[in-house]
């Protein structure tokens, strides 16, 4: 790595410009490559037939309601001069319309503003935290600034129904028989490096979601049970956590929302499509929160007739999808196996002893060909990580009305693109330009202020 001219005064250190001949010439390099494999083509891409299933025509559709889920942020430097600080803004929204609405808008010749407003029905979240070199309150450090400010958001939001009880709901099962204590990995309060986890007993959490670590007297909030903690460095920032943190506050909004309906009145999951942009898993720090999702979601869906899908735009799958499209009819779908996934689309070795993402997912991948032929990337809960060795189409619920329903809400702005997805992106994802610009000026006038 070069040396860079921090003052102006000296020009900066570039690359060699020969120094790759010692890299293309070295015999160790040239033999690693040999043993490499390429992504297979469409044309070495062979079907198991058993793995393909077709849709049963639905003659009366049961969805009344579209949910979908988003969400965006977007890190800006706050202070640019020695020594640099930033800071990232959230905003998460859950978008809500009637199929009539989006029926009515397809019949009509022209489209009225306040026609197309009823698809824009959102409910917003919004907070920012210090990614670098901030801290927060009289908090003492970075980790402990970010712990904080994750834990307020969550014991302020919304406005009635409290995410962090919805947190607490949620962890200890309290839909069902419930569950007594929760395992933390690691406690965020671990001295000179000597980790150690923690048993959170619900009897004894405090009445603001605390808890006092018996081994180190370190306050736990509740919120640490995603780890986020273990992800933040206070020299080299918080930055490795964003998208994990954006993916688990989208699907803790799902869950908020799953307590609302159960509160509220139950029968109305009969009649909800709920739709999360991207896959159904957690990842990074917080993927041990796949096991208590999926459990929530067998609940509902034996109890509760769910129904659930995560969509992708892009990744690995989306692009294998694109290439396997030909060979595909329209309105077939193909159920991913372990042995397919990773012949096909993801580098290594299957292994019936560690099914696809067994570790973060709490449902199965399927490819389906819609009837105009686009082809989308549906990720739908499944009853235990074992479905994905030898998936069938009953191990999907309500997979019928799952895909009729992305049929209906196609939309023709964008390739394989959902009218859900891509009005919950456009009214809450933060862009570069000018988003980046403006929340700058905004982060630089009122930081410290």
């Amino acid at each position: 790595m070069g040396y860079m001219s921090k003052k102006g005064k000296r020009p900066p250190e570039y690359a060699s410009k020969a120094s790759h001949g010692y890299v293309i010439q070295d015999e160790e390099v040239n033999q690693l490559l040999q043993l490499c494999n390429l992504p297979k083509k469409s044309s070495d891409i062979e079907f198991d037939d058993k793995l393909i299933c077709h849709l049963e025509k639905i003659d009366n559709n049961p969805i009344k309601h579209v949910i979908a889920i988003d969400g965006g942020y977007n890190e800006v430097v706050v202070q640019k001069e020695f020594p640099s600080a930033t800071i990232a803004f959230f905003q998460f929204g859950a978008l809500r319309f009637t199929i009539e609405d989006l029926e009515n808008l397809a019949i009509k010749p022209f489209i009225d503003p306040d026609d197309i407003q009823k698809l824009k029905n959102i409910d917003r979240q919004k907070f920012a935290i210090p990614t670098k070199n901030i801290s927060f309150k009289n908090e003492k450090d970075l980790i402990d600034s970010v712990r904080k400010i994750l834990f307020d958001f969550f014991s302020t939001k919304p406005d009635k129904e409290l995410f962090i009880d919805t947190l607490k709901w949620f962890i200890f099962q309290e839909y069902d028989s419930g569950i007594p204590v929760w395992h933390l990995a690691s406690c965020p309060g671990a001295l000179d490096g000597k980790a150690h986890g923690l048993e959170i007993y619900k009897n004894d959490l405090e009445d603001d979601h605390t808890y006092i670590c018996p081994e180190c007297s370190t306050k736990i909030y509740l919120t640490d049970v995603f780890r986020l903690h273990e992800a933040i460095d206070n020299e080299l920032g918080a930055g490795g956590i964003l998208g994990y943190l954006m993916t688990t506050i989208e699907q803790m909004l799902l869950v908020h929302l799953f307590r609302l309906i159960l509160n509220i009145k139950e029968s109305l999951f009969n009649e909800i499509i709920f739709i999360k942009d991207g896959p159904l898993g957690f990842f990074g720090q917080t993927a041990n929160i796949h096991k208590p999702m999926r459990k929530l979601c067998n609940f509902l869906i034996e109890k509760h007739n769910l129904h659930l899908a995560g969509l992708e735009k892009s990744g690995a799958f989306c692009e294998h999808a694109d290439e396997i499209n030909k060979k595909m009819i329209a309105g077939d779908v193909l159920l991913l196996n372990n042995d397919y996934i990773y012949k096909y689309i993801i580098p290594g070795k299957a292994d019936d002893n560690n099914p696809y993402a067994r570790t973060s997912y709490y449902g199965a991948k399927l490819f389906y060909k819609s009837s105009d032929e686009r082809m989308y990337v549906v990720t739908i809960p499944v009853k235990n990580e074992k479905i994905v060795l030898n998936p069938k189409k009953s191990d999907f619920a309500n997979l019928d009305i799952i895909l009729h329903n992305i049929n209906k809400l196609k939309c023709d702005m964008y390739d394989n693109s959902l009218i859900p997805v891509a009005l919950a992106n456009k009214l809450v994802s933060l862009a570069n330009h000018p988003s980046t610009v403006i929340l700058e000026k905004f982060a630089k006038k009122t930081v410290g202020k």
